[in-house]
C-alpha cells in the first residue's frame, strides 16, 4: 500500500512539472519565432523530444482519480489561445540543428558573445620583457615593431604585472592612446594609478598627473573620485600640497563629485606644508557641503589647524563635529582647549567646551581645566577663575597646587589680597600645602603695594613651613626695600638670605648695586658688594661696574670742586 502511495505522489510531481513547462513553452510560442533565443529554442526541444520518447507520460492529470475534478485549475495552466505550436520533428536526437532557426544577425551576436578573449601569452612576455627593463628614447619604436593586440584584459594584464618601472608603464599607456581603435577604460586608469601611488617617486607622480589630465580631457568618464584620491594621498606622501590642491581644483572638469575623503586627504596635504589658509578654504567647503570624515580624521584636522595658529577656525570644525555626534579624539579636544587659552579672545570659547565633560573623562580632564583657569587668569577675569575653581572641587576634576596657585597670583597681581589670602585657606583646608611659589606671588603683591610689613610676615611664615626657599622669593623683597629706598633692610636680608642657606645671585646683586649708585650714590657700598661677588665667583655686567665708577667719579669731581672753593 505504502508503496502505491509513493508512486502515485511522484506521478503527481512529475505532471505538474510537465504542466508548468509546457505551459511556458506555449507561452513563448506567442513570440515571432525568429525573437527566440537560443537557449528558450532548445527547452523546448527537450520537452518536444520526451513527450515522443515517453508518448506515455500524459502531462495531464488523472481528473478522475480521488472522485474528483480539477479541470479549472488545470486549464488555466495550459490555456493556448488556439495558437498552433511549431513542429519540432527531426530534432531528437540533435540539437545543433536548432542553430538553423537562429536569424544570421543574432546568431553572429552569440558567437561573439560566446568568443572568450585569450592573452597572446609569447608577445605579453616579450612585452614585460621590454618593460621590466631600462630602455631609452627608442621604447615607442620596439613598442611599434611587436604588433601587439590592446585588448583591455591584454593592457590591465600589463599594468599589474609586478616589477615593471613606473615610469615604462606610464610610457606604455601614452604610446597606446595614441593608436586607433585603442579606448582607456576606468581599469586601466585604476591600475596604473595604484602602481603609481605605490612607487612614491616626484618625477612619477607628476607624470601620472600630467596623463590624467591629459585623459580628463578627452574622456573623462573614465576618471573616479577614487582614482583622483589616490592621487592626492601621493602628493600629500610627497609632501607636495600645491600639486595636491591643483588635483582638488580639477574634480569638477573631469565629472567627479568631491567626498568627504577627498576633503580630508586635500587638508592633509596643505597641513603638511603649511598652507593653512588654502586648507581653511577647503576646510569651510567640507563644513558647507557637511560632507565630514570619520571622528578620528576630524580630530586630526582639528590639531592641524591649531598648529598653525588657527584655533577659532579648529572651533568651528569642531561645533559641527558635536553637532553630527562625530567622536572627536580626547587628545585633539584638549590640544583645542590649549590653543584657544593662548590668545585672550578665545579664552571664553575654551571656557565654554569644558561643559562637555561627563563623567570619568571629567575626572581625568585636569590639564584643559587648568588652561582655561590660567588664561582666565591673564586676561584678568580672576573672579570666573575663582568660580570655575569651586565648580572643579564639587564636580572635578580636583584642583591642585599649580592651578590654585594661578589664582592666588592673579589676585596678588591684581593687588586684592584679600582673596589671595583666601584662597591660601582654600588650599590648606582641602589638604594642601602652600609651596614656595605661593608665598613668593603673595610677598610680590604684598611688596608692589609698598606693605613690606606684611611681605616680611608671609617671609616669615615661609621659612617655618619650609627648608628651603628661592632666590626669587628674597629677590621680591629686596626689590620692594630698594624701591622704598631702605637700602639697610635691604642689606639685612641679602645677609638673612645667605643664612638660610640660599646663596645670592647675580640678580639680587645686580639690583642692589643699581639702587645703590642712582638712589643713594652710595659706591663705597656697591664696591663691597663688586669684591663679595667676585669672591663667589659672580661676574657683573659691564654697564653696572660702569655705573659704579661714574658714582665715584662724580663724588671725587665734587670733592675737588669743594676744596677748590674754600681756598678761595
Amino acid at each position: 500500500m505504502w508503496r502505491s502511495i509513493a508512486a502515485r505522489s511522484r506521478q503527481v510531481v512529475a505532471r505538474e512539472f510537465c504542466a508548468t513547462q509546457m505551459n511556458q513553452v506555449l507561452l513563448e510560442t506567442r513570440k515571432p519565432f525568429h525573437s527566440f533565443s537560443k537557449t528558450s529554442l532548445s527547452r523546448i526541444h527537450r520537452l518536444f523530444s520526451h513527450f515522443s520518447a515517453n508518448p506515455s507520460d500524459d502531462p495531464s492529470p488523472d481528473f478522475a482519480e480521488n472522485g474528483d475534478s480539477q479541470m479549472d485549475s488545470f486549464s488555466v495552466g495550459i490555456e493556448t489561445n488556439a495558437m498552433e505550436v511549431p513542429s519540432f520533428e527531426g530534432f531528437v536526437g540533435d540539437e545543433t540543428q536548432l542553430d538553423s532557426f537562429v536569424p544570421g544577425d543574432a546568431k553572429n551576436d552569440i558567437e561573439e558573445e560566446n568568443q572568450v578573449y585569450e592573452i597572446d601569452s609569447n608577445k605579453l612576455e616579450n612585452l614585460l620583457s621590454v618593460l621590466q627593463s631600462r630602455v631609452d628614447g627608442s621604447l615607442e619604436s620596439s613598442l611599434d615593431a611587436m604588433d601587439l593586440d590592446l585588448h583591455e584584459d591584454f593592457v590591465v594584464k600589463v599594468l599589474q604585472t609586478p616589477l615593471i618601472l613606473a615610469e615604462n608603464l606610464i610610457r606604455f599607456l601614452k604610446w597606446a592612446m595614441k593608436k586607433p581603435g585603442f579606448k582607456v577604460t576606468a581599469s586601466i586608469v585604476d591600475s596604473l594609478v595604484k602602481v603609481i601611488c605605490n612607487d612614491v617617486s616626484k618625477k612619477n607622480a607628476y607624470d601620472l598627473w600630467d596623463l590624467i589630465k591629459e585623459i580628463g580631457e578627452k574622456e573623462n568618464e573614465v576618471l573616479t573620485v577614487d582614482v583622483l584620491n589616490e592621487l592626492i594621498a601621493l602628493f600629500s606622501k610627497l609632501g607636495k600640497g600645491k600639486a595636491a590642491m591643483e588635483v582638488f581644483d580639477k574634480l569638477g572638469d573631469f565629472g567627479c563629485a568631491t567626498d568627504k575623503e577627498t576633503y580630508y586627504l586635500t587638508i592633509e596635504a596643505l597641513c603638511r606644508r603649511s598652507f593653512y589658509d588654502w586648507a581653511w578654504s577647503v576646510c569651510e567647503k567640507m563644513l558647507n557641503e557637511e560632507s565630514l570624515p570619520d571622528g578620528e580624521q576630524m580630530g586630526k584636522i582639528i590639531s592641524w589647524f591649531c598648529k598653525g595658529g588657527k584655533a577659532k577656525d579648529a572651533h568651528t570644525v569642531y561645533l559641527l563635529a558635536e553637532e553630527k555626534n562625530k567622536q572627536l579624539p580626547r587628545s585633539s579636544v584638549n590640544f583645542l582647549i590649549s590653543s584657544l587659552c593662548k590668545k585672550d579672545e578665545t579664552v571664553k570659547l575654551a571656557l565654554e567646551m569644558l561643559d562637555g565633560f561627563f563623567g570619568e573623562a571629567r575626572k581625568y580632564a585636569i590639564k584643559p581645566f587648568s588652561s582655561v583657569v590660567r588664561g582666565l587668569c591673564r586676561i584678568k577675569k580672576v573672579d570666573e577663575a575663582k568660580n570655575l575653581i569651586l565648580k572643579m572641587i564639587a564636580q572635578g576634576p580636583p584642583p591642585g597646587n599649580a592651578v590654585l596657585n594661578s589664582v592666588i597670583n592673579g589676585y596678588s597681581k591684581a593687588g586684592d589680597m584679600d582673596q589671595a589670602k583666601e584662597m591660601i585657606k582654600l588650599m590648606e583646608d582641602r589638604g594642601l600645602k602652600p609651596d614656595v611659589y605661593t608665598y613668593t606671588v603673595v610677598m610680590s603683591g604684598y611688596a608692589n603695594g609698598g606693605q613690606m610689613d606684611q611681605a616680611s610676615e608671609v617671609l616669615s611664615e615661609a621659612k617655618e613651613k619650609h627648608t628651603k626657599l628661592s632666590p626669587v622669593t628674597y629677590h621680591t623683597l629686596i626689590r620692594g626695600y630698594c624701591k622704598l629706598e631702605e637700602f639697610d633692610k635691604a642689606l639685612k636680608l641679602l645677609t638673612d638670605m645667605k643664612d638660610f642657606g640660599v646663596q645670592p645671585n647675580i640678580d639680587e646683586y645686580n639690583k642692589l648695586i643699581q639702587s645703590l649708585c642712582l638712589k643713594a650714590l652710595d659706591w663705597q657700598t656697591s664696591e663691597k658688594l663688586l669684591n663679595e661677588m667676585k669672591e663667589n665667583g659672580l661676574y657683573l655686567n659691564g654697564i653696572t661696574r660702569s655705573l659704579i665708577n661714574a658714582v665715584k667719579e662724580l663724588e671725587t669731581e665734587g670733592v675737588d670742586s669743594r676744596e677748590a672753593t674754600t681756598k678761595v
